[in-house]
């Protein structure tokens, strides 16, 4: 069981370093193994998918998944934002992305679908949009690797971090510190150096972040300081 349960203060003691994955989204898509390149202090790549059905942007597919598979060993944290995920999401593991987030709102059986991408590799990741309660879900924590709670809404890079998301992470983190195991909580939206700290109080360990990292003189020199200040003490009340 995780360590340092958000107490009255709503802190939470970190059990493990913080992972930073910076998004893909924000990298130049004709350049993208160059964008990979500039970021080799990452713990991995977050790839978002989108179909313009689930969310209104379509991005890039399995193909370039694929090809991403080819020019880099990195961790593919693969985040699909698409409609019939129980369809799809199988091939992306196939691909040899190391992760899968379906979002649950989409999937029509979510805990077939966790296993099915467990079964072929992949972590089972379930992503949340931010009006999703995640309590109705408890029951499935145990079938999965990771939860995604979406900081913004989903479709679009850039948007500024929703704080009304900061309780349901304490939730979410209760919830999977009362489980135990190693199920990782991962937010994506708006994080940068003015908003990962109270994200890192509130619970969460991986933290996606694209035009903060990719609209940087100096990307890896970013990450570096977004993994420092997440592993940062929780500073005292004034």
């Amino acid at each position: 069981m995780h360590a340092g349960l958000p107490g009255a203060a709503g802190r939470y003691s970190h059990p493990v370093a913080p992972r930073i994955l910076p998004s893909l989204l924000s990298a130049d898509f004709a350049n993208l193994q160059t964008a990979i390149e500039s970021v080799p202090s990452a713990d991995g790549l977050h790839v978002d998918v989108m179909d313009n059905h689930f969310v209104p942007n379509l991005t890039l597919g399995l193909p370039v998944v694929e090809a991403l598979r080819k020019v880099t060993a990195r961790l593919l944290d693969v985040h699909l934002m698409i409609e019939q995920p129980d369809r799809w999401a199988p091939a992306y593991a196939e691909a040899g992305a190391e992760s899968v987030t379906f979002h649950v709102e989409a999937a029509a059986a979510p805990v077939r679908l966790a296993r099915e991408l467990r079964h072929r590799g992949a972590r089972a990741a379930m992503a949340l949009r931010p009006a999703t309660p995640i309590e109705p879900y408890a029951d499935l924590l145990p079938e999965l690797d990771m939860v995604l709670i979406m900081t913004v809404e989903p479709g679009f890079g850039g948007q500024k971090f929703l704080d009304l998301c900061l309780p349901k992470i304490a939730r979410t983190r209760a919830l999977l510190d009362q489980m135990g195991g190693d199920i990782w909580l991962e937010i994506d939206g708006g994080v940068s150096a003015v908003t990962i700290e109270r994200c890192a109080e509130a619970g969460v360990d991986t933290f996606v972040a694209g035009s903060s990292v990719f609209g940087a003189d100096d990307p890896d020199a970013v990450v570096k300081q977004l993994r420092d200040q997440a592993a940062a003490p929780p500073r005292p009340p004034a």
